[in-house]
């Protein structure tokens, strides 16, 4: 909640400077604007690498059709939520967004201090296919020395962003701002950030309602009765915003809905892990509000769409636990798949971290209906067995 408000101070901060301090102080934040989008785009692959890397080499081993049903489910549940986010975002956000208009002639006059280009070591999509081949083939080989690697690197980006990156962010985002109030832009973008943060937390609600509802009509259970009992994993979520540490409390409530607890210590874990409809579904609705104030972006079908959500629900597993992993995760596909610049790639952090915690709540509270689902699967595999040592 610290670093919302300082990203809210950023924001302001960044528009009374934009509008009325002198030409050098603006540079000065346009020239950390320019230093932190050099390490950021720098350090996306390699979060990419390493945290898909390790996360694909730890997921449980030897746990049968289990393992894939709840992968199966989990995924599958991050698909339909960000379909549909794009379904409602690109119908509500395109009617009523206009794009930004054009920069004035004075404020291109405006730049950084420092022109300073940090290439990355490699490519988005070369991460992606090099942090599969060895997560694999870590799985595969159970090799020991990869794995720590793996881990190590991630220990190491995780640092990075937890006391770099994470705490650069206010003034990062205040360098933006201040540029689109230099431009004349920034009324036309804030008039878009409230309403889609009310949409994003709003669908957020929809999908778990439609999770609950599905499977407590179709396991017997009464939906109102499971979201309550989820209620403080997703009140903790909101406070903690990590999924990871609401773990304890999303077991208990899990439990309380009365899956088994085999299967809750084995699938809430791994579901905080690569269940992320929430996260989804925000990300995809941020995405379409700033294309629809691009001026250069047009909103794909969902068709066009359908790639980028799809690469989501891959690229943000394992997401740093540091606050906001999921977008940086997922910066390298919007600028590869989407073709967002450093302006869209900062109002898609700002977008995010304002409701970061609303989506990890929905992630969290979301697997405990995939808990149940796994349930029930698990005690049909039972059933035959038992019946053969019955006869």
């Amino acid at each position: 909640m610290k670093l919302i408000l300082k990203l809210v101070a950023g924001i302001l901060i960044g528009i009374l400077l934009g509008f009325f301090a002198p030409d050098p102080i603006i540079r000065t934040l346009l020239t950390i604007k320019e230093l932190g989008g050099q390490l950021i785009g720098f350090t996306i692959p390699l979060i990419i690498l390493f945290y898909i890397t390790s996360g694909i080499a730890s997921l449980p081993k030897n746990s049968g059709s289990l393992l894939g049903k709840t992968v199966i489910l989990s995924y599958g549940s991050t698909l339909l939520a960000g379909s549909l986010a794009f379904i409602v975002a690109s119908t509500v956000i395109a009617g009523i967004s206009e794009p930004a208009a054009a920069a004035t002639e004075s404020a291109n006059k405006l730049t950084s201090f420092i022109s300073l280009e940090i290439p990355p070591m490699f490519g988005v999509m070369t991460a992606l296919a090099t942090a599969f081949l060895f997560g694999l083939g870590i799985s595969v080989t159970n090799s020991k020395s990869l794995k720590a690697l793996a881990e190590d690197g991630r220990r190491i980006i995780d640092l990075l962003l937890s006391n770099v990156i994470i705490p650069l962010l206010p003034f990062y985002i205040a360098g933006v701002f201040a540029q689109m109030a230099a431009e004349g832009t920034v009324f036309s973008t804030l008039k878009t950030f409230g309403l889609v943060l009310a949409l994003a937390i709003f669908m957020h609600w929809v999908w778990i309602c439609i999770q609950y509802t599905v499977t407590g009509l179709a396991l017997g259970h009464s939906p109102v009765k499971l979201i309550k009992n989820m209620m403080p994993a997703y009140l903790t979520a909101v406070g903690t915003m990590s999924s990871a540490a609401t773990i304890p409390v999303t077991l208990r409530q899990t439990k309380l809905n009365g899956v088994d607890e085999s299967i809750a210590n084995f699938t809430i874990p791994l579901c905080a892990t690569i269940h992320l409809s929430g996260s989804t579904i925000t990300l995809v609705t941020c995405s379409t509000a700033v294309m629809a104030l691009s001026q250069h972006i047009a909103i794909p079908s969902l068709f066009e769409m359908m790639p980028f959500i799809m690469m989501l629900g891959v690229t943000m597993i394992a997401a740093p636990g540091a606050p906001g992993g999921a977008v940086m995760a997922a910066l390298g596909l919007m600028a590869s798949m989407l073709g967002f610049g450093e302006s869209e790639l900062a109002l898609m952090i700002a977008l995010y971290m304002a409701q970061d915690s609303f989506g990890t709540a929905c992630n969290i509270t979301g697997d405990g209906a995939i808990s149940l689902w796994v349930d029930k699967f698990a005690h049909r595999e039972k059933l035959p067995a038992t019946e053969q040592a019955e006869q």
